[in-house]
């Protein structure tokens, strides 16, 4: 039966695939399969009374079609390339003693109060309310502070030549 069902479909049915992945060979073909596979597990859908035969192989078609579309747009940022990825750089105890200098240097260049609030929530790992509590002031002053404070750090790090 299978056999019957491709000789006399397969050659239309390849065809229509080929227009549903827009002249992809391989994936037409993996679709013709799909299709066929599909047609030998339900041989109740290819009873002529319920229809026609080509038209259900070209709408089981289409519908496998479509859900692999969906799949492929439901991948996020798949990337396909022949070059490996660059390995991090280990990091070296030394850079990492250079970066805590430059930034110990960098906070003692900023105000008294820009220094505590990022030290509070920074270093300390304090939520904006347990700084806000630590420092005697509002939480709003907490967040503005910390956002002026970050603003300021950048600027005396660019004085002193860090770039990112």
């Amino acid at each position: 039966m299978l056999r019957a069902l491709h000789d006399e479909h397969a050659d239309a049915l390849y065809a229509h695939a080929l227009r549903l992945v827009q002249g992809d060979r391989q994936r037409a073909e993996d679709l013709v399969q799909e299709t066929l596979l599909r047609a030998w597990r339900h041989p109740e859908a290819l009873d002529p009374r319920r229809g026609s035969v080509r038209a259900w192989l070209f709408t089981t078609a289409r519908n496998l079609a479509i859900d692999a579309w969906r799949r492929r747009s439901a991948r996020v940022g798949e990337v396909i390339t022949d070059e490996l990825p660059e390995l991090p750089h280990a990091v070296d105890e030394a850079d990492r003693a250079v970066e805590a200098w430059t930034v110990a240097e960098a906070l003692v260049r900023l105000s008294p109060q820009h220094r505590e609030v990022l030290v509070e929530c920074f270093y300390q790992g304090r939520s904006v309310g347990e700084a806000a509590a630590r420092l005697g002031v509002p939480p709003g002053t907490i967040k503005s502070r910390t956002h002026y404070a970050l603003r300021s750090l950048r600027l005396v790090l660019a004085e002193m030549g860090v770039t990112r």
